[in-house]
């Protein structure tokens, strides 16, 4: 009660004035319309409507307090069972008290209770029990309440004076236990019994009431040490104590019989404008979609199991064949340019063993390039490392270029290759030997390089590798900016032996703008190791090798008859995912399946070594070398 002050606040005085206007209902002068609203007002009021509560409820029996409260036990009543008291209402009632004009009028709301909240020294009800039955007999209780004073009303009174819709936000509080030994003849409230609260423990501090939401007309004070007393009565008698529910005891949670409509049907994944199917449906076609995709993956098993079995078989054959290779193709390779039984053979694919050899042959040494050649750039690039004179951009382009060189067979690798170092060497005497020229590292020529250390020494490799990039068209692409103009005619000729022997693809490639450069300088640096599997391209390289540029363009053709299937795409951005071997769907698939993803970019594709030789063969239809020399002459006649 700290937080109220005996002094009388001032509150503002509304001055309503008369009305103007004719009340059709009103008899009485306008005049006499006119009030004020202010606390001398209402002091007023109380006095002159309100008799003394000392002359009106005092009797014999229950002598009143000073302020007009009962200084007796609290006998305040509730319908609702707070105590849980098995008493049964006590035949001769609390004197009630005289009747009020309403009982939410402003001399009432602080006297007015319908549940006793008094912490007398009233001992415990025992246990809960049904509450008795009300008498009904009387009528003149249903048009008023019981108004019973209790102790707490005093220090209330003596403070301020509420109106009657008193607003207080909801706080902890703990009411103390009380008997309730009478019930008042008829009440309007709930006849449930309820759970017995806690009871309040003595010793504990009251919470300063706050203040109300509406208006509060202070009263003159007449017993300021009567808060104190009453403090605990008080704060269980003003707050607002939220009561729980009784759960009703007939009600027993019920069971559906049978499936629910949700476990009738399954429609995870049937479009929402069709009826959900039958839940015996939906199994059986899950079930008829399992089989299939078990009859789908063991058909795919079986695909895969024959192109092993013929990769192993067509190995077989060329390693038999090496008699063949010995007597007639390496005492004299030419020949194979006269015997077209023997260039049969050789497209084939040159035997493991007798590759190195041959393909040192094939490629020639066009520079007359000595055996220390490698010795020599060596040693310059391992002075110029030593003195950090070595270019940094070509050493970071080749760390880069090694280390996605062939990972699937990872004998390259940094820490555990044992070919990395070698393979670094060559590339940096490369760099060396090139810069002669006044060119740099260009990515790609690690796979090159690569390739060649597999099958021969290094310093084989090494000469090998000049001289077959020495030749022109891919001395065009190796050449840096200088050689743009060869690259461009180099395009031209691609796209025009495209249109001449794949006239959908090319039409295709016209609609969405996709020209030659766009994928086709990707295939060829690499000579096709980043895009098709290492058994296709060392066959491929057989090849090149002997016949030269001109295969670079068939092959590449052939791999496009592969994927034609796959290029109409109806967006160029798809169509350009496709041509880098990142198109989502085939991705989604080689994961699905378990594929390895360290190969050719391809091979989710479907592209191998036979789809592709197939493809290959097909176009002797309709290829010819003379076509391509035609339009060499044309673009290039320096050549």
């Amino acid at each position: 009660m700290d937080g109220l002050s005996d002094t009388p606040h001032q509150l503002p005085v509304h001055h309503v004035s008369a009305f103007d206007f004719d009340d059709a209902f009103e008899d009485a002068d306008p005049s006499e319309l006119s009030s004020q609203f202010s606390p001398d007002a209402i002091r007023e009021d109380i006095a002159r409507h309100m008799p003394p509560i000392q002359a009106v409820w005092a009797t014999e029996d229950h002598p009143a307090h000073a302020n007009g409260v009962f200084e007796g036990q609290n006998l305040s009543v509730s319908t609702l069972d707070i105590d849980g008291s098995n008493d049964q209402a006590s035949p001769s009632p609390s004197p009630s008290p005289p009747q009020t004009p309403h009982p939410f009028s402003p001399e009432m709301s602080d006297h007015f209770s319908q549940i006793s909240l008094d912490n007398g020294n009233d001992d415990p009800g025992p246990e809960p029990g049904p509450p008795p039955a009300h008498d009904t007999q009387d009528e003149s209780h249903n048009h008023s309440p019981s108004v019973i004073m209790h102790p707490a009303a005093e220090a209330t009174q003596t403070n301020r004076v509420p109106l009657a819709l008193d607003v207080q936000p909801e706080r902890p509080a703990t009411p103390p236990s009380s008997s309730l030994s009478d019930y008042p003849p008829y009440s309007a409230q709930s006849t449930q019994s309820l759970p017995p609260p806690p009871p309040a423990s003595q010793s504990e501090p009251a919470a300063p009431r706050p203040l109300s939401a509406t208006p509060v007309i202070p009263v003159a004070s007449t017993a300021a040490s009567a808060s104190g007393s009453h403090s605990n009565s008080l704060s269980s008698s003003t707050s607002s104590v939220p009561l729980p529910l009784a759960k009703h005891k007939g009600h027993r949670p019920s069971r559906s019989i049978g499936p629910s409509t949700f476990e009738k049907v399954r429609s995870k994944t049937r479009p929402m404008f069709l009826p959900p199917k039958p839940r015996d449906e939906d199994d059986k076609h899950l079930a008829d979609w399992e089989s299939m995709m078990r009859n789908s993956r063991a058909a795919a098993e079986k695909k895969r199991r024959a192109l092993q079995e013929r990769r192993i078989a067509r190995e077989k054959s060329i390693e038999e064949s090496i008699h063949i290779w010995e007597k007639e193709i390496v005492p004299d390779w030419r020949v194979v340019h006269k015997n077209p039984a023997l260039r049969k053979l050789w497209w084939k694919g040159i035997p493991s063993k007798l590759r190195a050899s041959m393909w040192e042959r094939a490629v020639g040494n066009g520079l007359t390039l000595s055996k220390d050649h490698y010795r020599i750039c060596l040693a310059r690039a391992r002075k110029a490392l030593n003195s950090n004179v070595f270019p940094q951009a070509s050493l970071s382009m080749i760390e880069e270029d090694i280390s996605t060189t062939l990972p699937s067979l990872h004998i390259f690798h940094r820490q555990t290759g044992p070919l990395y170092e070698e393979l670094k060497d060559m590339l940096c005497a490369w760099v060396v030997a090139r810069s002669d020229e006044g060119l740099g590292y260009t990515p790609g020529a690690a796979r090159i390089a690569a390739m060649l250390l597999i099958n021969m020494p290094v310093q084989q490799g090494f000469v090998a590798m000049r001289n077959l990039l020495d030749r022109h068209c891919l001395r065009s692409f190796y050449g840096g900016e200088g050689a743009q103009e060869d690259v461009e005619a180099y395009y031209r000729i691609f796209d025009t032996m495209l249109a001449d022997g794949m006239p959908k693809i090319y039409f295709n490639f016209k609609q969405h703008q996709i020209f030659p450069s766009a994928y086709l300088r990707d295939w060829l640096l690499p000579l096709f190791l980043d895009h098709l599997p290492f058994e296709a391209c060392a066959r491929i390289w057989d090849v090149i090798l002997l016949e030269g540029d001109s295969f670079l363009y068939r092959a590449a053709l052939g791999i496009l008859g592969v994927l034609e299937p796959r290029l109409f795409f109806p967006d160029r951005t798809e169509l350009m995912e496709l041509l880098k071997g990142e198109n989502k769907a085939a991705l989604e698939v080689a994961r699905r399946d378990r594929q390895p993803f360290d190969g050719g970019k391809y091979e989710v594709y479907g592209v191998n070594e036979e789809t592709l030789w197939e493809r290959i063969d097909q176009m002797d239809e309709w290829w010819k070398e003379s076509t391509w020399t035609r339009l060499l002459q044309r673009e290039l006649p320096d050549v």
